[in-house]
């Protein structure tokens, strides 16, 4: 029985990230397109590009925890909002929120395969209690 796409994109942003090498492989399609827009501008990133991120997340950070407030799935494609939260190698028992995101992910083969994303660091003025109560995850 094959997975829907909603079943893909969570367990993706549920998988351990910094220290599962098959992540890409396994969530990813080969011709994966990013189009995410962040503080520092547009960045389009596909296959070599995306693996090259996430190990450099892995080098840089002792864990990811990804937080999921919301998840919701029409036709083949999953919008997502999430937090991160790492700690650092420096400081691993002290965890910190870095960026909120918002990602529409479509799903072919299995696989995630064109994804939106938006993202926006942390700061102090932010209300996480009260802004990030799961809906439909």
């Amino acid at each position: 029985m094959s997975k829907s796409a909603k079943e893909i994109v969570r367990n993706f942003f549920l998988s351990k990230l910094l220290t599962d090498n098959s992540v890409m492989e396994t969530y990813f399609h080969p011709d994966v397109v990013l189009i995410w827009n962040s503080a520092s501008g547009l960045s389009i990133l596909h296959y070599e590009e995306l693996d090259a991120f996430f190990k450099e997340v892995g080098r840089t950070y002792a864990d990811l925890r990804v937080e999921v407030s919301h998840l919701l799935e029409d036709e083949g494609h999953v919008t997502i909002r999430y937090k991160f939260y790492v700690r650092t190698i420096e400081n691993p028992d002290e965890e910190l929120g870095i960026a909120h995101f918002i990602s529409i992910w479509e799903v072919k083969d299995g696989k995630m395969f064109r994804g939106h994303t938006v993202s926006q660091p942390v700061n102090i003025n932010d209300d996480t209690a009260e802004s990030y109560h799961k809906v439909k995850v």
